[in-house]
């Protein structure tokens, strides 16, 4: 753009009030400038400057409570299923997936979120979905001898806010999770039962200590 404009980089310094010798560097890549020195760079080359944050699919931060319940789920499981936790995705969606349990001889990977508390849930269902189209591009899949059934399970806390949300949106989590609770919980103790399908499973922290629940809190029903 300076180039363009007919304009000298000792011109485009002495305008924009930055060293000559900072911007060339900056120009041949050797220097990372701060948003201020790109502010005053576009002011005098007459361009928009825009800096934005888009959303891919979630934080990577977690919170103490996340912490226990997928502590809880590792422990529940059968040792037979193949665990793995922060499993890392980059396309085409770049993220981490909470858990992964693999059943290798039965090729069904389960792509597992939890969550203790529910904000936006049309967002939280779609990071779910585009974290678990991008676990082909996990490092564990390559070395995988048949591709597996992509499944999700979505562990959230049983909190009152939590349960208002479910029971406010339960077609809408229906259609998104529609295994039963009990399956799912019997297929992760037992590797014999069938998996049932995308589900939703629920938690119970108490005094710090996370319990996995068999069946919803009282009032929910989400799935078959």
């Amino acid at each position: 753009m300076r180039e363009d404009a007919g304009i000298s980089q000792r011109q485009l310094s002495s305008a924009a009030g930055i060293d000559h010798g900072f911007l060339s560097l900056v120009e041949r890549g050797e220097r990372e400038p701060s948003l201020t020195v790109l502010t005053a760079i576009s002011d005098i080359l007459g361009a928009d400057l825009s800096v934005r944050l888009y959303p891919n699919t979630g934080p990577r931060l977690r919170d103490p409570i996340q912490a226990r319940i997928v502590e809880a789920l590792l422990r529940l499981a059968d040792p037979r299923w193949d665990r793995m936790v922060e499993v890392s995705v980059v396309r085409p969606s770049r993220g981490v997936i909470d858990a992964v349990f693999l059943d290798a001889p039965r090729t069904v990977a389960i792509c597992t979120e939890v969550q203790s508390e529910m904000h936006r849930l049309e967002q939280l269902i779609r990071w779910a979905n585009e974290k678990s189209l991008s676990i082909r591009s996990a490092e564990f899949w390559e070395r995988m001898s048949a591709t597996p059934q992509v499944d999700r399970l979505l562990v959230v806390r049983s909190t009152r806010a939590n349960r208002e949300v479910v029971a406010r949106f339960g077609e809408t989590l229906r259609a998104a999770y529609p295994g039963r609770s009990s399956d799912a919980h019997a297929a992760l103790v037992d590797v014999e039962s069938p998996w049932p399908g995308s589900t939703l499973l629920w938690a119970r922290v108490e005094k710090g200590d996370a319990t996995i629940l068999a069946t919803p809190p009282r009032g929910i029903i989400v799935g078959r």
